[in-house]
């Protein structure tokens, strides 16, 4: 729905500075995201890692002229170049967005359904949809838009053709709740239960509880497992469990039905029998099912139609996956939602790719969901969508697409569309593959994919962004952050991780060697690069490549002062690296700290950037008078070469370890290595896991006690056994010395002991007590399954040396929750 600029004025209390009659159409938070310029509003959001006004300029050259700033904008921005802007003024931009969405709400008399919890969020929201959508034309929060800002964006979607809506809220510290509260204005609540995510900033889980159910002071009813506090809800609530007959939905048993079904049976409101199947048979989706079905139930839906719409529920997919295909092409593969919201996310996620503007790109598009508009609207927003995003050529497959943009191509049929010799022109480019495993896309990803080993390392980007947030609420809004990606990011591929680090906005990258940085360059990331040990034969490659390195000799040091010298530069930046304790590299700052100075100051060509050591024990409370140590001594030395110079020179001394043990020592800048990749330095607990290694089972076979499994017939076995044997060896990073029993893979949810040795290409695990198939999956390491530690406890090592021995014949799946 558009609104004007002197609506919109009205609604947040804002000032205008130019037309107020500007009709505006979209919202936008993130310059990247940019479609439509003419009809956008862009915010200028805070940020603890950037000026959000910064963008303001670019945008405009982009054809954006409506921007929300806050007061004092005008000496932070050169307005001469936004002579056609128009500008609102208001105090705090982003209360400004919430006060929009809550005022765009209100013009709505319709039912909205709120969905909160610690854990299943985003799927019971889905589910939702696909088991109501049927009778309503719903909008819905995109993903996982469940935050102060993802709120708002999804309220806005809520135009004349919403008959219903089911809105998704996340928190993660006091206070937060009321404010998306007072935007959604729920009728209906959906609490799906409370856990120990986002825990962190809570004194309880009674107070985070608490905290989450503010959500529902509006709502006629709430639906809530067993065990939820409703003390205060003025609704009715009505609330599902196992076994209890006084509950609304009395859910009475679960019986796997296949390998990839479950039945529930239950009883509902005392007398009604309830039984449906659904599609999964993990308990997280049982629990999901059973919230969704309670809610159908109360809304009055038939016990048949939901047994059928059951039984039919997809897996929400969270996830964009970016795959490598063949003759250089690069797939985005999205089987999430086929809807307007859907295509405008994958198309979004598209633009953000670092090489999205320098490859031509491609987008390959399946039959979508109308959802009750006109088949000239349907077609005239799937056109404007097309062509705001900039895809540069389409190809659309099914029958409701036809003609959707004049000259386009459009094949009737996936099958038709394969038999065409188009796929086989795509070349050097990046192709969005959008549509659903049901219309037979999954075919097309076929013959795009490229052929590779069927180990798979899983890498959430989303995961590592947490990560990364965690770290960043323990530090000083003005400390800096360099993240460690040196050995291809501890093994989690370093162009996808460094891509997500920029995207949220680090200061400095590090690499171990100079031809890690090229091909981060290569790869288009922008961020300064740190290399922390330069080779003597790659100095002009820094240069060349604009990558800062790390000097901790003087033999480094004339080197680079000569070569830089030769090449004509002056003044590159140079980080100083001081040895206080680990006595690995760097200058002593004892006794070096004189000649240092004097040889800095006696040339041009480099100037000191930054200045850091690294702690030695900063993981164990056991050496942290060491570490006081380490830190008085580089103070000393620090000191010394600041008062050299006029500039401020950076400092930097915490780890990851050090982050969360030594606060006082964050000083300018924090390295952070192996947290961030979801390991704590400090007592080996998972974060948010990043990284997860997985195979299939190539074949299960019967085997005899006392007979042996493997080389050198070490795998004899004490009973007659079921054997699986995994694609994945010591020549994949399995470690040998998890093999004979001292480690352990996880098939079904249940531990696979490793059989006999470790081959270099296939390994064998005991599956005796364990319901698998051939083809079924079995996870290396990963939390929940398996942490990484698990695995360095057993064999003796640390948690880096299992996740950078992933080797490079392993495929890396990336996706973002």
């Amino acid at each position: 729905m558009k609104m004007t600029i002197n609506e919109m004025a009205l609604a947040t209390g804002a000032r205008i500075m130019g037309n107020g009659e500007r009709e505006i159409l979209w919202l936008l938070t993130d310059s990247r995201s940019l479609g439509f310029a003419a009809e956008t509003l862009f915010f200028a959001l805070p940020s603890a890692t950037r000026d959000s006004l910064q963008f303001i300029p670019e945008l405009y050259s982009r054809g954006v002229r409506a921007f929300v700033v806050p007061e004092g904008f005008e000496g932070r921005i050169d307005t001469t170049v936004c002579s056609e802007a128009s500008f609102l003024v208001v105090k705090d931009t982003l209360k400004a967005l919430q006060m929009l969405a809550r005022h765009h709400r209100l013009s709505f008399d319709v039912p909205v359904i709120a969905v909160t919890g610690s854990n299943g969020k985003t799927i019971v929201k889905e589910w939702l949809y696909q088991l109501l959508s049927p009778d309503w034309r719903i909008t819905r929060s995109p993903r996982s838009y469940n935050s102060q800002v993802g709120v708002p964006l999804s309220l806005w979607e809520m135009d004349e053709m919403t008959q219903l809506a089911i809105i998704e809220a996340g928190i993660s510290q006091p206070g937060e709740m009321e404010r998306l509260a007072e935007m959604i204005l729920p009728t209906i609540g959906v609490f799906t239960g409370l856990g120990d995510a986002h825990q962190e900033n809570f004194d309880s889980l009674e107070q985070k509880g608490r905290e989450k159910m503010k959500l529902f002071a509006s709502c006629s009813k709430v639906v809530c497992p067993d065990g939820t506090d409703c003390a205060g809800m003025k609704g009715d609530v009505v609330r599902w469990a196992w076994g209890d007959a006084t509950a609304d939905l009395c859910v009475t048993a679960k019986d796997r039905v296949t390998s990839s079904s479950t039945r529930i049976s239950a009883v509902w409101k005392g007398d009604t029998a309830v039984s449906f199947r659904i599609p999964f048979v993990d308990d997280a989706s049982v629990m999901n099912a059973c919230s969704c079905a309670a809610l159908c139930l109360s809304l009055g839906m038939d016990q048949s139609v939901l047994a059928k719409r059951m039984q039919h529920l997809q897996s929400v997919a969270m996830r964009l996956d970016v795959k490598e295909g063949v003759r250089d092409i690069s797939i985005i593969y999205d089987s999430y939602n086929s809807d307007y919201t859907g295509l405008d996310m994958a198309l979004d996620f598209m633009n953000r790719q670092d090489d999205a503007h320098s490859l031509k790109r491609v987008l390959i598009l399946g039959d979508m969901q109308q959802t009750g508009d006109s088949h000239e609207t349907f077609k005239s927003k799937v056109r404007r969508m097309v062509e705001g995003r900039g895809v540069d050529e389409t190809f659309f497959v099914g029958p409701a697409l036809d003609g959707i943009i004049p000259g386009s191509r459009w094949w009737p049929s996936v099958d038709e569309f394969l038999r065409s010799p188009e796929l086989a022109t795509l070349r050097g480019c990046q192709v969005l593959l959008k549509g659903s495993h049901n219309s037979g896309f999954d075919r097309i990803l076929d013959r795009l994919e490229k052929r590779v080993h069927e180990t798979i390392l899983d890498v959430d980007l989303g995961a590592l962004a947490e990560n990364l947030k965690y770290f960043r609420s323990r530090l000083k809004p003005e400390t800096k952050i360099t993240c460690m990606v040196k050995a291809s990011a501890y093994g989690a591929g370093s162009v996808e991780v460094s891509r997500t680090l920029q995207n949220c906005g680090v200061d400095y990258l590090a690499v171990a060697v100079a031809d890690e940085g090229v091909a981060l360059r290569g790869a288009g990331i922008r961020t300064n690069i740190m290399v922390m040990n330069p080779e003597m034969s790659a100095l002009d490659t820094l240069f060349k490549y604009n990558l800062q390195p790390e000097v901790y000799s003087f033999r480094i040091l004339d080197a680079l002062i000569a070569s830089a010298t030769a090449a004509g530069i002056t003044q590159y930046p140079v980080h100083i690296k001081l040895d206080t304790g680990m006595h690995r590299l760097g200058f002593n700052p004892e006794t070096d700290m004189e000649r240092l100075v004097a040889v800095l100051k006696s040339q041009q060509a480099l100037v000191p950037c930054s200045v850091f050591s690294h702690f030695a024990g900063s993981d164990s409370d056991d050496f942290d008078e060491f570490s006081r140590h380490q830190a008085a001594l580089f103070e000393k030395g620090a000191d010394i070469l600041q008062n050299a110079y006029q500039h401020h020179i950076i400092r930097h001394l915490d780890n990851s370890a050090g982050i969360e043990h030594f606060p006082d020592c964050q000083l300018d800048m924090v390295r952070l290595g192996l947290g961030l990749y979801g390991i704590s330095s400090r007592d080996g607990r998972v974060l948010s896991n990043v990284s997860t290694l997985r195979t299939t089972i190539l074949q299960i076979r019967d085997v005899p006690r006392d007979e042996t499994v493997g080389y050198s017939r070490r795998g004899t076995l004490s009973r007659d056994s079921r054997i699986a044997a995994l694609p994945i060896g010591y020549a994949d990073g399995l470690d040998r010395r998890l093999g004979c029993g001292r480690g352990y893979c996880v098939i079904a949810g249940r531990k696979a002991p490793y059989v006999g040795n470790i081959c270099m290409d296939v390994s064998m695990v005991d599956v005796t007590d364990i319901p698998c198939e051939e083809g079924d999956q079995a996870i290396i390491f990963g939390a929940p399954d398996i942490p990484v530690t698990e695995l360095s406890d057993a064999i003796g090592t640390i948690p880096y040396e299992i996740l950078t021995s992933v080797s490079d014949r392993v495929k890396r799946v990336y996706y973002k929750e």
